[in-house]
């Protein structure tokens, strides 16, 4: 990709923003940036301006998309339908995220791409971890997890450089302007609702999750989860180009179990109880590590001894502290309702559920079918009461805030049960992030006596 002298829109700074804005300088771009906040409020000011890059803030003029541009790099958040967005389109003006960016300028290297509603972060990691122990400093991770891709190929110089492993967590944000992008390896964990506050409908979400192998050819390899019917249907109107590697826990596959050891083919890889993280979804999260690991080449032994060591990840149903013989456990990374069921079935003891946050307009049926081992659920937030209301009904107990809702648990559970923290829904009412949920929590949990 020749930027030298074109002519760029980035739309919203951010962290992934200014990724990018670095990596366009570097190669000699004429950047404009488009941020909603005020001057005097945006970060980085001073650094960009003495970039020469072009700031138009607090406002969003409608001469500006009238200009001409070369291609216009947007931040994942903002939506495709929003006017701006539309008039661009109109214009044929090419709009990308900066994954596309990045990609472009650095194709030669391994990509193994993630994406899927569930499970994403949590078999990043583990790839990561597998990816370093075997390529040492040419391991990198980026995407949806929290790193720019742009970031990984300004800092490492990867447009140089040749055969670096780079795993990405992809969210269909990322996903639905893709152009060259071309995972070596790719896979779709699952497929269950959400974002309907940022897509249209349902189908539209999990057709934009197929871009993630639209790209793939002959060489390339898909991973195929065969106990996620929704994959199956939508592979089906949206085929794959490469080699297809499938992975199950219940059926025959590439990939699966045999009384409880994960096997390929007739060849036994390790058994389950080696894995230190709880749930039956994190031995499927295992068994996608592992098959994407080996589609690259990672030997055997290398991933098994790494997987061994693998704790989890931080806000996926993480335990926190055991107090007066109650355990506590964070999974603030729970946003949707398919999340908060694989939560909840982590467990056989009696569970207190604490769910709320900004509303996302998920329809709670499914999750109220998977209650058997919740004893109490206790909402708070901006969407506290209706989730309560839809769950449980006049059973469930609503407050205003976080602290409110563990006081509650506190005063309910007894010796043997588990205070579960899965929100079902984001964290943007009181909380910047689920990080910041979750710290919170965690820190709630610690002053506990």
């Amino acid at each position: 990709m020749e930027i030298a002298g074109k002519k760029v829109l980035v739309l919203g700074l951010a962290k992934s923003g200014m990724a990018a804005i670095l990596l366009l300088h570097k190669h000699q771009a004429q950047i404009t940036l488009s941020e909603t906040k005020p001057l005097d409020k945006l970060e980085h000011q001073a650094e960009l301006e003495a970039m020469g890059v072009r700031l138009i803030c607090g406002e969003l003029p409608r001469a500006l998309f009238e200009e001409e541009f070369d291609f216009v790099i947007k931040n994942p958040g903002i939506k495709y339908t929003e006017w701006f967005i539309l008039r661009l389109q109109e214009r044929n003006i090419p709009i990308y995220t900066e994954i596309e960016l990045a990609y472009q300028l650095a194709p030669h290297h391994h990509y193994l791409a993630v994406t899927g509603t569930n499970g994403k972060t949590t078999t990043v990691t583990l790839i990561y971890e597998i990816l370093k122990a075997a390529f040492g400093k040419k391991a990198h991770f980026a995407g949806n997890i929290g790193v720019p891709l742009c970031e990984v190929v300004y800092e490492h110089q990867l447009e140089t450089e040749e055969n670096h492993y780079i795993v990405l967590e992809m969210s269909n944000f990322q996903l639905l302007n893709i152009e060259q992008f071309r995972p070596e390896v790719s896979t779709i964990i699952n497929l269950t609702p959400d974002h309907l506050d940022y897509m249209r409908n349902l189908d539209e979400y999990y057709a934009s999750k197929t871009n993630i192998y639209m790209n793939q050819e002959n060489q390339n390899v898909y991973i195929n989860n065969l106990d996620d019917q929704n994959i199956q249907d939508y592979m089906a109107k949206y085929k794959p180009h490469g080699q297809v590697v499938s992975l199950s826990m219940q059926h025959q596959a590439d990939y699966h179990l045999e009384n409880e050891m994960i096997m390929y083919h007739d060849k036994m890889i390790m058994p389950t109880s080696d894995i230190q993280m709880v749930g039956r979804q994190n031995i499927q999260n295992v068994m996608i590590a592992i098959a994407m690991c080996e589609m690259v080449g990672v030997k055997r032994q290398v991933i098994v001894q790494t997987v061994k060591d693998f704790p989890g990840v931080e806000h996926r149903v993480e335990f926190v502290r055991e107090v007066n013989g109650v355990k506590y456990y964070n999974d603030s990374k729970g946003t949707n309702t398919d999340a908060t069921i694989v939560a909840i079935q982590s467990f056989t003891c009696p569970i207190i559920l604490l769910v709320g946050g900004k509303e996302k307009n998920l329809s709670m049926a499914t999750l109220k079918k998977n209650l058997s081992n919740v004893k109490q659920v206790i909402g708070y937030g901006d969407c506290g009461k209706r989730l309560v209301d839809d769950l449980v009904g006049e059973k469930g107990i609503v407050v205003v805030t976080m602290d409110e809702a563990l006081q509650e648990a506190r005063k309910i559970a007894v010796e043997g049960d588990v205070v579960l923290l899965s929100p079902t829904t984001s964290s943007f009412d009181q909380f910047s992030s689920f990080e910041e949920r979750g710290h919170y929590f965690k820190t709630l949990v610690q002053r506990l006596q």
